[in-house]
């Protein structure tokens, strides 16, 4: 009986634990003659085993069952005490089903008797592909691990890149006002090393996140038949037998330029909740295909499925639904997609399962965006600015800025308090508001101003944490947007186009 293509692919050591020279020279003609390449070597006794197993590393051993001064139990013991997972083959001249039943409890993968060994080599081969096979699924997962560690301390550094930049972001404004006000060259002088620490600053959060995504994978061209292979082997472990997984191959050939380990993660986050919503098992179904000139990738199950409260909050940071989840996997999931240029839907209603489709554009050569001109700030002339911003202290700095250029401010912490100043203050001549204010949505402000007889631009300073739904309002309001980290000198230029546009 020839043994598969998998014992031709490499040279294994195979390890005979065996009183009697002769068997052991049968077995590994019988081997050879099948296909095996690989070399041998025999043992009889317990130091000699252990030896063997720190110096020859074996892939497989075959172990009689009964020897003089040795037993292949006491063999099997200490293997599984040395590697647990190495394949072990109980090969004996006698062995009752009783002995069998207890071999293969203790650990054993398989028994032959020697008088009817024909399916040795079959047994062999098998045993090989499964260890194969369980070492590949051990080192993905690690990769996986790996994988997950770094993506949240990747989260983590975000964040904090984040609050650092914003509390560093007045040493970048106000040198340079502090500069327009004063023609002492010391004063200058001053500005300058205040302005100099603080563009350091931004350079060290920037360099801590681009670390920890740096310590990640490039980007690399893939099949997506090795992507959808490569979580179907994770997900052995982890799929109950009441679950049944169904894979669509997409088209061969078909590739996509990402993070191979990342995309890897995404999909099993997806697939892992789907299982843990079927409790009483169902179809989880797993498939790539073209689509809309990219890839669709789509992990469904036939679950219990959500409703659209849960939706509406389902790639909200630190939103869960599991006693022990921490509301991030999501979360990475859209993070991953969106780099890539993609998009992540989610389909689903109560008691009819739920679908992930996964857009993502298909390769594509680019060319370097050219850089960007700076904008030239442009001096106000007593124009009424009305400033809405949730932090009161950048509500101060970007106040003093607008007030530095000729303008006046006039300051609110919320969409509230906002509508209490135009009634005190009169009409503004722009509106400026951050879309992640509270109390009354910068949506709200904006359609409610509109509706009262406010006629005039707004300028929206994006909040990635709180997107602002442009749809919600008035398509006549003049409206321009800008995202954040916010820079000045960006702001000064919409405030003098919206003035323009006004005249």
């Amino acid at each position: 009986m020839p043994l598969r293509a998998i014992s031709r692919d490499q040279r294994f050591r195979v390890l005979f634990v065996e009183d009697s020279p002769e068997d052991a020279e049968l077995l590994q003609m019988q081997l050879e003659d099948a296909g095996l390449r690989a070399d041998f070597l025999r043992v009889d006794d317990e130091a000699s085993l252990r030896d063997a197993l720190d110096s020859l590393h074996p892939d497989i051993v075959l172990s009689d069952l009964a020897m003089p001064g040795f037993s292949g139990h006491e063999a099997l013991r200490i293997v599984r005490e040395h590697s647990p997972r190495l394949p072990f083959i109980f090969v004996s001249g006698t062995m009752g089903e009783d002995v069998a039943v207890q071999a293969l409890h203790e650990g054993a993968n398989d028994y032959i008797l020697k008088h009817s060994n024909a399916r040795l080599p079959a047994a062999v081969d098998r045993a090989l592909r499964e260890a194969r096979t369980e070492a590949e699924r051990a080192r993905a997962e690690a990769e996986l691990m790996r994988s997950q560690r770094l993506e949240s301390l990747s989260l983590l550094a975000a964040g904090l890149s984040h609050d650092l930049r914003n509390i560093l972001q007045p040493l970048l404004i106000v040198p340079d006002l502090i500069a327009q006000r004063s023609d002492d060259p010391r004063l200058h002088q001053l500005a300058s090393v205040v302005a100099e620490c603080g563009r350091r600053g931004h350079e060290m959060a920037e360099s801590m996140l681009a670390f920890v995504r740096g310590s990640r994978r490039a980007s690399e061209r893939f099949e997506l038949g090795q992507l959808l292979h490569a979580v179907q082997l994770l997900l052995k472990g982890s799929l109950p037998r009441k679950v049944v997984l169904e894979v669509r191959q997409p088209n061969p050939g078909l590739v996509l330029d990402a993070n191979f380990t990342e995309l890897q993660q995404c999909l099993l986050n997806l697939c892992l909740n789907a299982i843990q919503a079927m409790p009483d098992g169902g179809r989880l179904e797993l498939a790539a295909e073209e689509a809309d000139g990219g890839v669709l990738l789509v992990v469904a199950d036939s679950g219990t499925g959500m409703d659209e409260a849960t939706l509406a909050q389902l790639f909200t940071p630190f939103f869960t639904t599991k006693s022990n989840g921490t509301g991030l996997g999501l979360v990475s999931c859209k993070r991953i997609v969106d780099g890539l240029g993609g998009r992540i839907e989610c389909h689903s209603a109560p008691g009819q399962g739920t679908r992930f489709h996964l857009w993502l554009p298909a390769p594509v050569e680019t060319d370097e965006a050219a850089p960007e001109a700076q904008p030239v700030p442009v001096s106000g002339k007593g124009e009424h600015i009305l400033l809405v911003f949730r932090e009161s202290s950048r509500l101060s700095l970007v106040g003093n800025a607008l007030a530095s250029q000729g303008y006046v401010p006039d300051l609110a912490i919320d969409g509230a308090a906002a509508l209490r100043r135009w009634a005190e203050t009169g009409t503004p001549a722009v509106v400026v508001v951050d879309s992640g204010i509270t109390l009354f949505p910068a949506e709200d402000l904006l359609a409610t101003m509109h509706g009262s007889g406010y006629t005039g631009p707004a300028i929206v300073i994006d909040d990635e944490n709180a997107p602002f739904d442009a749809s919600l309002v008035p398509a006549s309001m003049p409206l321009q947007r800008l995202r954040r980290p916010l820079d000045m000198g960006r702001l000064f230029e919409a405030v003098a186009n919206a003035l323009a546009g006004r005249s």
